[in-house]
């Protein structure tokens, strides 16, 4: 088989998916978004658990799943099964990358484990997804996103300083265990096409959901190990610079930030306290941490005079950083937004016409393309098995009596 034809710069590259729910899902639908063929994989009873997450149409469509599955061909498969094995083992003979997150150990007892997979195609890159990692005396536990917020530290440092601990309101870890394993499959195919010649071979992608939210807490580590320093809740606020914040307004809020001095003094100048520029209590930006409940009184005391849309305009007139505190209803009708051609408008046969994310982000000559919403479960058997795969009618009436497809 080869990948069909698409519109971005991954086309040509085919990824078989495995995974279920949101982190492998998020990775693959990026790539679907630039051009890769995506198969996606489902059991034939149980379709992917996305499929009846809420919004839902009345209909009882999820438009979770519209927007997870786009751009993917669904197909169904029992990987546990045998002739299920040898199946996936055919769509991946020509694959450029396949992504699994189950938990350890499960693709290895279905004999579709790396050493199996690399058998068939030494070239294909697996991304695995698991909630600790393949390895490691917690790796066969199981994880979802909202223990590795936990302790990844994400919500030991998300709050206010009087308040619990808060986990993400939506599914960071797992979306961010997604870019991580994008970009590593891009490095990967890289090592295997370009990098020094290229190797020719694949290689497995390990990505547990706790690693990569913890990474983004650059310069902890090095201070804990130096300093013993542990960072504590602060709000809105942020630990190495300030002013940081939401600042209540007359009919709402806003918010700032004026990470360096000259920032800082346009934003004492637009709230007419230049006053606050020779302050010792603010004088540079370790003093203005020191002091920062001082600091944020004071700007709050002038932000609460006006209107959200006043004090944009006069704090941006005088260059300072600043933006409203937006929800859904005000980003459809946000002219930078429309401007961009961040929402695209598709028709789907479940659903009619929907708006939904553009691909994100912009490539000047091969942008990505939103061809269809989330599938329905198995809409691509009859395609792949059949027009790609080369089963008979009787095979493939086959496979659905023995509940395989």
């Amino acid at each position: 088989m080869t990948a069909r034809e698409r519109q971005g710069p991954l086309d040509g590259m085919r990824v078989i998916d495995m995974s279920g729910m949101i982190s492998g899902a998020f990775a693959t639908t990026m790539m679907a978004d630039f051009g890769a063929d995506v198969v996606m994989v489902e059991h034939p009873k149980v379709g992917d658990p996305i499929r009846e997450w809420p919004q839902k149409t009345e209909d009882g469509i999820s438009l979770a799943w519209k927007s997870l599955g786009r751009n993917k061909r669904c197909i169904t498969l029992d990987l546990g099964a045998d002739r299920g094995r040898g199946i996936a083992l055919e769509l991946i003979e020509d694959a450029d990358v396949v992504c699994e997150n189950f938990r350890p150990g499960t693709m290895e007892r279905w004999g579709l484990g790396p050493d199996d997979i690399h058998e068939v195609n030494e070239r294909a890159i697996m991304v695995r997804l698991s909630g600790y990692g393949q390895t490691g005396p917690k790796a066969e536990k199981p994880g979802f996103g909202t223990v590795a917020e936990g302790i990844s530290g994400w919500a030991h440092a998300n709050g206010f300083a009087d308040s619990e601990p808060l986990l993400p309101p939506i599914s960071l870890a797992d979306l961010t265990a997604a870019q991580f394993a994008l970009q590593a499959t891009m490095m990967a195919i890289y090592e295997r096409d370009l990098g020094r010649g290229g190797s020719g071979k694949g290689q497995v992608i390990d990505v547990s959901l706790t690693e990569p939210l913890w990474r983004l807490f650059f310069g902890e580590v090095e201070a804990y190990d130096r300093m013993e320093y542990v960072s504590e809740r602060n709000g809105n606020r942020h630990s190495s610079t300030a002013p940081r914040n939401i600042y209540e307004t007359a009919d709402g809020y806003m918010t700032m930030s004026a990470s360096n001095q000259k920032i800082f003094e346009r934003v004492a100048h637009a709230i007419e306290k230049p006053e606050l520029i020779e302050d010792p209590r603010f004088e540079d930006n370790g003093s203005r941490i020191e002091h920062v409940e001082a600091l944020d009184e004071e700007i709050a005391s002038w932000t609460r005079r006006h209107t959200t849309e006043e004090a944009i305009e006069i704090l941006e007139s005088h260059d300072a950083i600043v933006g409203p505190v937006y929800d859904m209803e005000d980003i459809f009708e946000d002219e930078q937004f429309r401007a961009r051609g961040d929402f695209v408008e598709v028709d789907d046969p479940d659903v009619g016409s929907l708006k939904t994310f553009a691909p994100i982000p912009k490539f000047s000559r091969t942008p990505g393309e939103v061809e269809f919403l989330g599938p329905q479960h198995g809409e691509h058997n009859e395609t792949i098995y059949r027009g790609e795969l080369g089963f008979s009618e009787e095979e493939l009436a086959s496979l659905e009596a023995e509940d395989i497809i």
